[in-house]
């Protein structure tokens, strides 16, 4: 049965408890419940004032997520940046017969690093054969290195980055304006195509930086103890810089088989604290999200942007309203091109004479920046796969659940109940705003009318809490886009529609 909530008309103060089941296993036991503070909100509207509910969440820090996120090691991710230095490159093109040298070494070593950390965590090859195509020059075989470690229920949640590397002419460098040439990188690729591309390409930070804060998170995520309702997918994508070829490969296959992608965290270059223009920023990481302005993926920038702020503080999240950085993209991309929500993280200042360049060394990156990064990644992650799903606002036919009932002049808000809600938060702003301005528990209901709240004016979302205050991302109400029907014409001569 569907059930509801009418809040008060204008002038009294309402509050709402969530509801909190008493835990039936001791594991749920063992979680702190944490305190919810009610305070009463004048929102006006329609020119007169009223009184609503909100519950802010400052102080309800999960202590297992705040262990977790403390347990990121600097000296270890800089163990893993000089491990995937020392194989010289990890062109998706280069050589798989060396044990030390090549893509071959360099994807078994990820391979058996992640393998050591815990039982738990069922490690393998991504593998696909690929034909020549794009900037694949010839056949090869690509493989990403996928670490799983289950949860109590099939739906994903990925932390990821990209293993491959490469070196051009230039660089990066050579591609911006101004940017000096380097002398070292080669000036062309080998006469025979069928050749390994073997060339110097170490690089650290593109994107040994986000394998390496990967490959940690694998580990700290598999020791924690905690046990995680969403499985979590440690992956280490290959071939992204010949055109996001392993990210798409596997986006394709869980398009295919129907797995329960719900959220991505990719991370590209998030290693370096220092500008290629001197300005150093070693307190702020960039979260870049596909469009529209309420898509899935905006929701994820900015739930990471509300829980990465609250576990790291110190530690700003800038979110990007666009898909990636001008012209140029990740492999967080090929994910949203079929449908999944996925996000890309990007460090803020970015030096481009250490991309795609031989210059991408260790001593391009800063560990205590990287382990910043790592730890907004850990603390997202951890809540998103301990909360329930994000509950669905849409209807069985298409449509956003939302309506004017029962006067005409109201915010009528339904959703289907999530798996494991014990509570569920109302999110609104005005319609010109890019963020949410204000928010409400509202219990275990399915169904809310805030009356006089024209949703002609306003933008409103619903997340769903389990009974520790675990929270989800927020899913929009969102009007569909209108087919767009042709209008028939009569023929001016025979007097027949044309």
């Amino acid at each position: 049965m569907t059930r509801s909530t009418v809040w008060p008309k204008p002038g009294t103060i309402a509050i709402t408890k969530a509801v909190r089941p008493t835990p039936d296993t001791a594991a749920q036991s063992e979680v702190m419940t944490r305190p919810i503070i009610a305070l009463a909100v004048v929102v006006v509207v329609s020119g007169f004032s009223r009184t609503v509910s909100a519950q802010t969440v400052d102080g309800d820090l999960d202590p297992r997520i705040v262990k977790l996120v403390a347990s990121v090691s600097e000296e270890r991710l800089g163990a893993i940046e000089k491990k995937l230095e020392s194989f010289e490159t990890r062109n998706s093109l280069s050589s798989t017969t060396s044990t030390t040298r090549g893509i071959g070494a360099a994807r078994q070593w990820i391979f058996d690093e992640m393998k050591s950390y815990s039982p738990k965590l069922q490690v393998s090859f991504d593998t696909y054969q690929v034909p020549p195509q794009g900037r694949i020059t010839r056949q090869v075989e690509l493989r990403n290195v996928m670490a799983i470690l289950p949860g109590r229920s099939p739906r994903r949640i990925y932390i990821s980055g990209h293993y491959d590397t490469v070196a051009r002419p230039g660089g990066q460098g050579a591609t911006n304006a101004g940017a000096p040439a380097d002398p070292d990188a080669p000036a062309a690729r080998p006469a025979d195509p069928e050749a390994p591309l073997d060339n110097l390409a170490p690089g650290v930070n593109d994107d040994g930086s986000g394998t390496a804060l990967t490959i940690e998170l694998s580990r700290v995520f598999s020791q924690s103890g905690i046990d995680f309702d969403a499985t979590l997918v440690f992956m280490c994508h290959v071939a992204e810089e010949q055109g996001l070829v392993g990210a798409r490969l596997h986006a394709q296959r869980a398009v295919a088989e129907k797995i329960p992608i719900e959220a991505i965290l990719n991370n590209d270059i998030v290693g370096n604290d220092r500008g290629g223009n001197g300005i150093i920023d070693g307190a702020t990481i960039r979260v870049y999200s596909e469009g529209p302005e309420d898509s899935p993926s905006r929701a994820l920038a900015r739930f990471v942007q509300r829980w990465g702020g609250r576990y790291v503080p110190s530690h700003k999240v800038r979110p990007m309203a666009r898909p990636d950085r001008f012209g140029r993209g990740g492999d967080h991309s090929a994910y949203n091109q079929l449908g999944f929500t996925a996000v890309g993280f990007r460090e803020s200042r970015e030096n481009f004479t250490r991309q795609h360049d031989v210059r991408d060394t260790y001593e391009g990156i800063s560990l205590p920046y990287l382990a910043q990064n790592a730890r907004v990644n850990a603390a997202a992650a951890a809540t998103l796969a301990l909360a329930p799903p994000p509950p669905s606002v849409i209807s069985e036919r298409g449509q956003p659940q939302i309506s004017r009932a029962p006067t005409g002049y109201d915010a009528n808000l339904k959703w289907s109940a999530a798996p494991g809600a014990a509570a569920y938060r109302i999110f609104w702003r005005e319609a010109w705003g890019p963020d949410w301005q204000h928010e409400m528990l509202v219990g275990n209901v399915t169904n809310v009318v805030l009356p006089n709240m024209q949703i002609d004016d306003y933008v409103f979302g619903v997340a769903a809490l389990d009974a520790a205050g675990h929270e989800s991302f927020v899913s929009a109400y969102v009007t569909p886009p209108r087919a767009s029907t042709p209008i028939k014409e009569l023929d001016g001569r025979s007097g027949s529609p044309r």
